[in-house]
């Protein structure tokens, strides 16, 4: 069609000419809106990210429990937590992955470290002679046991909603491996009622 209007432009002349420029205009696009003309979309804080973090962390009701490590002590360490958070009977301890709301994983370790003191204490001792000063020295060596815990909480979408790190040189009336499994669940349930008076206080009509 626009060659046919074309050649008659040719043969008929300039106003011929000037309809076939108009017939073969076309129209110009459209601006096309960017994204620049939508409203930004707002960034996740931390504290929603923290929320929906707690959220899940209230829903967990069936706990398995993964290896500490391979070393005896880390196996004692996670034999301890196991049994401290059966005890609680705040969680289910499940021996089935598939099962489970939540996977405890972590690393343990326990070390035994050798530890020299010397004390010198000076006294005066009378003579005849007058004061005479005199050392008082002594040694000793002190073994000294650590145990170190580091564990996280994951969900069953993968979800990091826990983690803790506890350290212990003992305590008075428990070793270290002992005190740093307690401390580990300890600070799970203080965390946990944390959350659960907070929901509660939200929850609560005013």
């Amino acid at each position: 069609m626009i060659w046919l209007i074309l050649i008659a432009a040719l043969v008929l002349g300039p106003q011929a000419q000037q309809a076939a420029n108009e017939a073969t205009k076309t129209e110009a696009p459209s601006a096309v809106k960017t994204d620049s003309a939508l409203p930004a979309a707002k960034p996740v804080s931390a504290e929603a990210n923290a929320s929906a973090l707690n959220a899940k962390l209230l829903t967990i009701t069936r706990i398995y429990i993964e290896d500490f490590g391979s070393e005896p002590s880390a196996k004692q360490i996670q034999a301890m937590v196991v049994n401290t958070i059966s005890e609680s009977k705040r969680f289910i301890i499940t021996e089935n992955k598939e099962k489970a709301d939540a996977i405890l994983k972590g690393t343990a370790m326990e070390k035994t470290t050798q530890e020299f003191h010397s004390y010198k204490d000076k006294a005066a001792a009378l003579s005849g002679r007058g004061a005479v000063a005199a050392d008082d020295s002594s040694s000793g060596t002190e073994t000294i046991n650590e145990a170190r815990v580091a564990v996280r909480l994951v969900a069953a979408d993968g979800d990091v909603i826990w983690s803790t790190t506890q350290e212990s040189r003992g305590a008075k009336y428990k070793g270290a491996s002992a005190d740093a499994a307690d401390k580990v669940v300890k600070r799970l349930m203080s965390d946990l009622e944390r959350l659960q008076a907070n929901a509660a206080a939200s929850n609560k009509p005013k």
